[in-house]
């Protein structure tokens, strides 16, 4: 047997006793900015593709290379990540702490719900622009396979509960299921809330609760 199909059959393995325990691994998401292609122009000039740096967890989902500074009306924030590929509609997501460094007052909002959100200056090597709203707190989700969706008997847009042990135990509520063949399992939360409580990367959480159904999701 190769190694891509023992990677596979480990794959099916973990994915099967995680989903009989009700349980998701956590992922902290640091703050990062995601694009449109008219906006990457703008920053890294005409025709600019962003440079692939590493996968992320998600399929077709990857960290670039390139960086941005943010600027708020009290400080900026030097060196956040640029994720691909692109996007109809430029979302920066930071933490709230964040959001004191750099004098706004992000709403916690599902990504791609940026009505009305905060505004925020990108600085790029080659432009500065200034979004009117897309500077956001992403409110904390879990990605599921549809298949992952059965097993745990959860549609999208339910909220749910999720229990992480540890010295600094908690529960998290208000956590958005978010399901699409598109999504492999996992919990994202930020920076903030992974310090609060403790939480490393890859640590498992159960879903303990189901709080409400079908509520609406974001993109």
């Amino acid at each position: 047997m190769d190694k891509e199909k023992i990677r596979e059959l480990v794959e099916e393995i973990v994915k099967s006793t995680l989903q009989q325990a009700k349980q998701v691994p956590i992922a902290a998401s640091n703050r990062h900015v995601h694009l449109s292609p008219d906006n990457m122009e703008r920053l890294f000039g005409k025709g600019y593709q962003l440079t692939k740096l590493k996968d992320l967890s998600q399929p077709n989902q990857f960290a670039a290379k390139e960086t941005v500074t943010l600027i708020g009306p009290k400080g900026k924030i030097q060196n956040v990540r640029v994720l691909g590929p692109v996007r109809g509609s430029t979302q920066v997501e930071v933490s709230l702490f964040d959001g004191f460094t750099l004098g706004v007052k992000p709403p916690i909002r599902n990504s791609g719900d940026i009505k009305g959100s905060e505004p925020i200056t990108i600085q790029g090597p080659l432009g500065q622009i200034t979004i009117k709203e897309g500077l956001i707190c992403a409110a904390r989700h879990i990605h599921m396979h549809t298949s992952d969706g059965d097993q745990f008997g959860v549609s999208d847009g339910d909220l749910v509960q999720v229990k992480v042990g540890g010295a600094r135990g908690v529960i998290f509520s208000n956590v958005l299921i978010r399901v699409s063949p598109k999504y492999k399992l996992e919990m994202h939360i930020d920076l903030d809330e992974a310090n609060g409580a403790n939480i490393m990367n890859g640590q498992l959480g159960e879903i303990v609760a189901i709080e409400s159904l079908n509520q609406v999701s974001g993109e």
